[in-house]
């Protein structure tokens, strides 16, 4: 794959043509418009899934796991120094995972899944932010490798190829406000307890998802519809409450994702809806870094898709 040496990476759209957190229900008062809505996003989710596959692949390969949750509390801790919009976290995640379902990095490599987590993030700010730092302003926060922006732009264009250029995604933000306002109809407000914080807290816990392999088995729809329920507070899971969401939502499936966000989830005793998933631990800290200064310290097959000739 050739890049030209001007090539512009940065996305046209404007961030509100997509997924926002902005906490106004007002575009929730036309009821057809919305069914018509999440309708259509029902129909994406099932042609995006590919869950069965990658799940199968990452059970064979613990240490695959391993270097993944790596890159992404990397990734995490990037994008709350930045302060990106929950979207853009979740997006990241969905690039690594996609693109790890068609390639397979050789062991001990540990630069290749630095290169692909600042990459996957670059794109995941581009795709849902209004001001993106500089590729080499994104790569704070102690990584173990530093790259070229130039590196950086040629792992993008492989990214994006091996998604087929699909890199506007259904994630369960797609699900969030919509399920909050059917379930905000079903259930009362509590005291100090608004759709905003709701929200807020059913976001923190969609990141938190990421984490764990094991989500990647469920529809957005359904980690959706589980979060709410549980950044309610009121850890009840009947049929009252899935029945208002939608009649495509699978409630054993929410169920079942419920449970698993239960058994994943610790909440502190501080008055305050926050999670931590077992298993997380601060990233590793490392005073070497080691800088990749030509692609021609990038092995094969990988150097051949990041290849230029105008270096």
């Amino acid at each position: 794959m050739s890049v030209s040496s001007n090539c512009n990476l940065y996305c046209t759209e404007l961030a509100s043509d997509v997924v926002s957190l902005d906490p106004s229900f007002d575009s929730f008062i036309d009821d057809d418009h919305d069914e018509n809505y999440i309708v259509s996003i029902f129909n994406s989710e099932v042609d995006q899934m590919q869950s069965a596959q990658l799940l199968a692949k990452f059970r064979k390969l613990p240490e695959l796991v391993s270097a993944r949750q790596e890159a992404i509390k990397w990734m995490l801790k990037v994008h709350n120094h930045y302060r990106f919009k929950p979207e853009t976290s979740y997006l990241s995640v969905n690039y690594l995972d996609r693109f790890l379902l068609s390639h397979s990095f050789p062991a001990g490599k540990k630069w290749l899944w630095q290169l692909l987590s600042v990459a996957c993030l670059a794109l995941a700010a581009k795709l849902e932010e209004t001001s993106v730092p500089l590729l080499l302003d994104l790569q704070i926060m102690e990584p173990n490798f530093l790259f070229k922006p130039k590196t950086v732009q040629r792992m993008e264009l492989l990214v994006m190829a091996t998604l087929k250029w699909r890199l506007r995604t259904i994630t369960p933000f797609d699900f969030l406000h919509f399920f909050v306002h059917k379930l905000s109809r079903l259930t009362p407000q509590r005291n100090g307890f608004s759709t905003n914080c709701l929200i807020s807290s059913a976001s923190d816990v969609i990141i938190r998802t990421c984490k764990v392999i094991d989500f990647l088995d469920y529809h957005p729809s359904t980690i959706a519809a589980a979060v709410v329920i549980w950044a309610t507070g009121n850890h009840i899971v009947d049929d009252q409450k899935l029945g208002c969401f939608h009649k495509r939502v699978n409630r054993d499936m929410v169920k079942r994702c419920y449970n698993l966000i239960k058994r994943n989830l610790q909440v502190p005793l501080n008055g305050k809806l926050g999670v931590l998933f077992r298993g997380s631990c601060d990233a590793v800290k490392t005073s070497n870094y080691k800088k990749i200064k030509s692609n021609q310290d990038l092995p094969v097959p990988i150097h051949k898709c990041l290849k230029s000739g105008n270096d």
